[in-house]
């Protein structure tokens, strides 16, 4: 197969050398596509900045915010078999960057904020046959909450994962189908629930 992935975060600018963004290390991401790799299919890695090397044999797409990420995805997906979504993508981006820099004032300052593209939604919306895996940080009731990000994104499956999992070496996932119930469970180290998520993909798409 070839798999669209989606890895680490975006960044959206305040002004031309602030930015807002989130703490993802693209380690989730760049797992699974080390392990997509080693099992033999195709990689086209959407990746916003991370400090990783892009697995040797990946097709990489550098990006950096939101916008950036939606359009190499959007252009990316028809050539795949499906995606998997395991980006930190901003979800608001400041209604209007200022040129230059910010300059302090000494006074409280306001930022009107609006949603940034969704990604996910996008690709679910026209995946036409094929599959899209999202991945849902979840902090309270995970499984409603994946299970509503899964029908509003027409996903097929969604990787549900805590917070916890930002930065971190290890991970602790469940693997949600549309109704609601766990499929699957993997933990450990973030390149061995990736190496188990592949072997499911594989199983179920390939």
């Amino acid at each position: 197969m070839r798999i669209l992935i989606t890895a680490g975060p975006t960044r959206e600018y305040l002004d031309d050398v602030r930015y807002l963004s989130n703490a993802s290390s693209g380690r989730m991401g760049y797992a699974l596509a080390e392990s997509a790799l080693a099992a033999g299919h195709e990689v086209v890695l959407v990746s916003g900045p991370v400090s990783l090397s892009p697995p040797k044999g990946a097709l990489l797409r550098a990006v950096e915010t939101t916008s950036e990420m939606r359009d190499a995805a959007v252009a990316a997906f028809p050539e795949c078999d499906g995606v998997i979504a395991a980006a930190a993508v901003c979800d608001y981006k400041p209604r209007r960057r200022i040129a230059g820099k910010i300059a302090k004032t000494g006074d409280p300052i306001s930022i009107e904020m609006i949603e940034t593209d969704d990604v996910l939604a996008e690709l679910g919306a026209s995946k036409d046959g094929r599959w899209v895996l999202g991945f849902a940080l979840e902090a309270e009731n995970p499984r409603a909450n994946a299970l509503q990000k899964l029908r509003a994104k027409n996903c097929d499956f969604v990787v549900v994962n805590s917070p916890s999992a930002i930065g971190s070496e290890t991970n602790q996932v469940e693997l949600i189908d549309p109704t609601g119930g766990p499929v699957a469970q993997w933990s450990g180290g973030k390149r061995d629930v990736a190496e188990a998520l592949i072997r499911w993909i594989s199983e179920r798409f390939g």
